[in-house]
């Protein structure tokens, strides 16, 4: 004869209990993403407001980056980016942060580097994964706490014919 392990009045949950709750919170969040239209869309002013946060301010000087973008992504889960900053990277003046926003993709969020004058040049290299066409903005924060900014457009198509 075996003996039950189980003893529910000391536990007051058991697993399929468990389990139901998981499920229902499953549903609970698909079925907020259905009424909400699904996942938040990234606007630009969103993607100012992160930019505002990251460096500390709103006023931008133009010039100093340079941007390395494809003018057309074929795929947009993969698209190549260089930022590249203007700067001695000495330990008197260099770049301390860079921060990289796209102004439609679900999260404006994309990258931050932050950088010491020990890297000796001021360029940065990744790969985004953007949802749609839309603006890519970098701006770097320099030591004296200035901050330049750049932007350029990415036309995504959708399976290389357009969109």
């Amino acid at each position: 004869m075996t003996k039950s392990i189980r003893n529910t009045k000391d536990h007051g949950v058991d697993r399929r209990q468990i389990l139901r709750l998981l499920g229902l919170g499953a549903v609970t969040a698909t079925a907020a993403s259905l009424a909400t239209g699904g996942p938040a869309q990234a606007t630009p002013e969103s993607a100012n407001k992160h930019l505002q946060k990251m460096s500390g301010t709103s006023s931008y000087k133009d010039g100093g980056i340079k941007l390395k973008l494809p003018e057309i992504a074929e795929n947009g889960a993969v698209v190549p980016l260089t930022v590249k900053v203007d700067s001695p990277m000495t330990s008197g003046n260099y770049v301390k942060a860079i921060h990289v926003v796209a102004d439609k993709n679900p999260n404006p969020q994309v990258a931050t580097f932050h950088l010491t004058p020990a890297m000796g040049r001021a360029q940065v290299s990744t790969r985004l994964r953007l949802a749609k066409t839309q603006n890519i903005i970098a701006v770097a924060v320099m030591s004296d706490g200035s901050v330049h900014r750049a932007s350029r457009k990415v036309k995504v198509t959708i399976g290389g014919c357009g969109g």
